[in-house]
């Protein structure tokens, strides 16, 4: 009896983790307050002197991930990334598009995902970027994806 209480309690620890694990590990929240986490994200990048980088798309886009990993895997892409922008990754998905936020945003989904939408300290939209201009011939290019993130960056536009 022991035994079995002792494996039970295993296998209940071991599912429960794996399911918190699994909400955790999620870089899109579909019951996000999108305006909301947007409104913060400005708010925070104009208190820093950064812009804010929308990264939309959903957890069933293998290209998000992709892009997500690839950025936070590279310490130059990361650095640029983290020493540039506040990130927010605005979800879209069946169970929550966010519509009314992306008809505002210029309707960017048109370029499919990720698509990047970048925003000064104002909330201003500065520019959308189509993903698919950031690839070569394995995934995203480092080199694309470093020139896009230096090209946008509050001091490239300070330097024009």
């Amino acid at each position: 009896m022991k035994k079995i209480l002792l494996i039970l309690t295993i296998v209940f620890t071991t599912v429960s983790f794996a399911q918190q694990s699994s909400k955790t590990n999620k870089l899109y929240n579909p019951a996000d307050d999108a305006k909301l986490e947007i409104e913060t994200a400005v708010k925070l990048a104009k208190n820093q002197g950064k812009h804010v980088m929308l990264q939309i798309g959903g957890n069933w886009c293998k290209w998000c991930i992709a892009f997500d990993k690839k950025v936070k895997g590279d310490e130059v892409l990361y650095a640029a990334m983290n020493d540039n922008y506040v990130v927010y990754h605005l979800n879209y998905s069946k169970e929550n598009k966010n519509e009314e936020i992306l008809s505002k945003l210029g309707n960017p989904q048109r370029f499919g995902f990720p698509v990047f939408v970048v925003l000064d300290g104002e909330g201003n939209r500065l520019h959308t970027q189509n993903s698919g201009l950031l690839e070569g011939e394995e995934g995203h290019d480092t080199k694309k994806v470093l020139s896009f993130l230096k090209n946008w960056s509050p001091k490239a536009l300070l330097d024009r």
